[in-house]
């Protein structure tokens, strides 16, 4: 038996990648520091997985922004405008990345969208009829050394061809181009052949979906074109069984198969019999994705006639990468005593492996038995189960607003706005004053009174700018939160928040998903006062911001003895009550956004209506009560919406803000085909980047939306929130997007004068 992991977080234990990435970009480092972090980072991932019990360790899994980037740049597929002479990897990298690269050179970054359905965010591949692939894997072979000087024994990670193609966007049919990409991962495999590598990990996660029969063929044409030399490949999937794929990974020349045992019911044996006999059966049996102990004991059970009947041929590892968990549970000394006993992060993951392997070998169960002790407490605590919030779901009158759009918008009439409104999305920029006070706060260094009089004053600032801006609608700017989920975790019951608990998104961006242990409701109100200060500022409407119960389900870890949909009610619920107090405080537009809705689809087709069902339903919920006079409005950002675009138009929004301008407004051919019928704000500024949008840029994008969006229903803002932006950026960006906007409107208006 051997354990391996599939991969490790890249960011550090207090976030070290993250704060080297933002020096560099700042200009407040060089390439030298940069990379002596990021090989730092590496040399310590090996070494806590290897202390942890991990026998094969993964090399490649590393990179600086994203890894499908990072396969991109190995084989030269980077479209022409990135491209500078003189120009270092690591800027061409970030240039790519973000638009912009240390040495200032800007232009249209890449689109960017969710890995699968997780919070992780991939740069999306660009492909060009003719593939000008240049092969550079010196990167990893670089990796793979450093590994080897240490001593350890090291697995390369590899995405694999047919997913780096699912993943890419191509205005033809996209398989014509794998004779082309099989060309370049050749040389990819003859280069890690003349290093001696002995096992290739192979990452083809797209085995979890249901694939039509062209993506079959192309996967045993791949496969067999491939002359893989000394290699042994390990195919790698994950997120979704693989059930349904097995007689077609079963003719595929390889060397064994890892299975997600984790993410979806997986029949073992059936592999076992569809394998071939002389393959290793990698077994994913820890959640890679989740944050709760694993009862070693019950899962000692399950394995133990499973080992003996493959005779050797049995790997143990996690589910999948660790990238999606946190690092080390050890750092978390202020967690509550009652759940930090419940919770294994991603070293603690890599342990559990070994303590398994333990018991397997030596038939020992007495280790997993006392460390399965938690397990079962935590099913039968009582901090799990609230009757009232059950209750309340139990007795559920209405899901719907009362009355359908078009007679709420005729009432919405009543907030004056002016045609083509202008908005933003929510926060803005997250000064370090800003977070000074917060850590003030958090630190007990500051009152609550005083707290509240700084924030305020942040939150007056927020104000004055936009109106100096010249914006419809405004925000109070969420100086006050740390992140969109966090924040409200800390006013639930039923969930819990860590202290360095940070998981990637993307690039340098982390969030700390709260931990859902328990049934769910409000403490105490959690945004109305700082609403209705913000209010009370101003004669214009100021726009109140909640994050839904469906980006709060998804963003968070969720607790495993309850269906999703019953904890997504529950959060429903909430949110609905905070949208009663923003009402009662004069707040009458709200905002409740779902950016996560379409990462909670399972991989399979077949599964989503159901998902939907219940994702629409916890959405409508939050929202039911609030009359018509009350404009709501919802927020997606980095999703394809094609395929899900009837229940996007259930949920009834009476505003939907999409992200659209690094993808140059074709989302908005999905509308078109589809005839989205409530009003429609798509993003002209990638907030993402930062460059400065023109004016001329930006009415270029309003123009290709008014082609498919009526100016009676179109709404001007930027993609997303503005947190990680700053002022100077913001300030200038929105001025153009405002500029843009009164010069659009006064067109339109002349045009309507004339035609009458």
């Amino acid at each position: 038996m051997r354990l391996h992991n599939l991969g490790f977080p890249r960011i550090g234990t207090h976030r070290q990648l993250k704060f080297a990435l933002e020096a560099y970009w700042q200009g407040d480092s060089d390439e030298k520091a940069l990379l002596s972090t990021a090989r730092q980072l590496r040399e310590d991932n090996w070494r806590l997985q290897q202390e942890a019990g991990i026998e094969l360790l993964p090399a490649g899994d590393f990179a600086h922004y994203d890894h499908v980037l990072a396969t991109s740049l190995m084989l030269g597929i980077v479209p022409s405008r990135f491209v500078q002479s003189g120009q270092s990897r690591l800027d061409l990298e970030f240039q790519v990345a973000r638009g912009q690269s240390a040495g200032g050179c800007c232009g249209q970054a890449s689109d960017m969208t969710k890995w699968f359905n997780t919070n992780y965010h991939y740069l999306v591949p660009e492909f060009e009829p003719q593939l000008a692939i240049k092969v550079d894997c010196s990167p990893l072979l670089a990796q793979i050394e450093e590994a080897r000087a240490l001593g350890h024994e090291v697995k390369p990670v590899l995405l694999g061809p047919l997913t780096y193609l699912y993943l890419g966007t191509y205005t033809g049919n996209k398989l014509e181009l794998l004779p082309q990409l099989l060309a370049g991962y050749q040389q990819i495999f003859d280069a890690l052949n003349r290093d001696r590598v002995n096992w290739l990990q192979i990452d083809e996660p797209i085995l979890g979906l249901e694939l039509d029969e062209g993506w079959k063929k192309a996967f045993r044409s791949a496969y067999s074109q491939l002359r893989q030399g000394q290699l042994k490949l390990l195919l790698t999937s994950y997120f979704a069984s693989v059930d349904h794929h097995l007689d077609l990974i079963a003719s595929l020349p390889l060397h064994g198969v890892h299975l997600d045992c984790v993410a979806e019911p997986t029949d073992i044996q059936l592999a076992i019999d569809i394998l071939p006999r002389h393959w290793v059966v990698s077994l994913g049996v820890i959640d890679g994705r989740n944050i709760w102990k694993t009862d070693l004991e019950a899962l000692y059970q399950k394995l133990e006639p499973i080992y003996a009947q493959l005779n050797g041929r049995t790997w143990l590892a996690p589910s999948c990468s660790l990238l999606h968990s946190p690092v080390d549970l050890e750092l978390e000394s202020d967690l509550d005593t009652t759940i930090r006993p419940w919770l294994a992060f991603a070293r603690q993951k890599c342990q559990e492996l070994a303590l398994l392997k333990q018991a397997l070998l030596s038939g020992d169960t007495r280790a997993i038995e006392d460390y399965s002790a938690p397990v079962r407490d935590r099913l039968q605590s009582s901090q799990a189960v609230n009757p009232t919030v059950r209750d309340r779901l139990q007795n559920l009158q209405s899901f719907t607003r009362s009355e359908p759009f078009d007679v709420r918008k005729s009432r919405q009439q009543s907030l004056g706005l002016p045609l083509l409104p202008t908005t933003s999305i929510g926060s803005f920029p997250q000064t370090g004053d800003i977070r000074h006070i917060r850590a003030q706060y958090k630190r007990g260094e500051i009152s609550r009174d005083q707290y509240t009089r700084l924030m305020q004053q942040e939150i007056e600032s927020c104000i004055r700018k936009q109106e100096s801006i010249g914006l419809d609608v405004l925000v109070h700017g969420e100086p006050e939160r740390n992140d969109m989920v966090e924040y409200f975790a800390d006013y639930l019951e039923g969930v819990a928040t860590s202290r360095f608990g940070w998981v990637q998104s993307y690039g340098s961006r982390c969030v700390k998903p709260p931990i859902i242990y328990g049934d769910i409701q409000r403490k105490e109100p959690m945004t109305a006062h700082w609403l209705s200060f913000a209010q009370s500022l101003t004669d214009k409407p100021v726009k109140g911001m909640l994050t839904g119960p469906v980006t709060i389900l998804c963003w968070s870890f969720v607790r495993d003895d309850l269906s999703r949909d019953q904890v997504a009610s529950q959060i429903a619920l909430a949110v609905g009550d905070e949208v009663q107090d923003l009402i009662a405080a004069s707040i009458h537009i709200i905002q409740i956004d779902e950016p996560a809705i379409r990462e909670g689809l399972p991989l399979k087709r077949s599964q989503w209506g159901a998902y939907l069902d219940w994702a629409v339903t916890a959405f409508r919920l939050s929202c039911a009560s609030a009359p018509s006079e009350v404009q709501i409005h919802s927020h997606m950002c980095y999703s394809e919406f094609k395929d899900i675009l009837d229940a996007i138009i259930a949920l009834d929004a009476d505003v939907l803000t999409v992200e659209t301008s690094r993808s140059n407004m074709t989302l908005l051919d999905d509308f078109r085909d589809n005839a989205y019928p409530n009003d429609i704000g798509p993003g002209v500024y990638d907030i993402h980047s930062p460059n400065v949008p023109d004016q001329e840029g930006i009415k270029r994008l309003l123009t290709k939306a008014l082609q498919v969006i009526p100016a009676e229903r179109l709404w001007i803002n930027p993609d997303c929130g503005l947190k990680t932006r700053t002022w100077p950026e913001t300030e200038a960006a929105l001025k153009n997007m405002v500029a843009s906007a009164r010069t659009l409107r006064a067109e339109l208006v002349a045009q309507q004068e004339e035609a009458m």
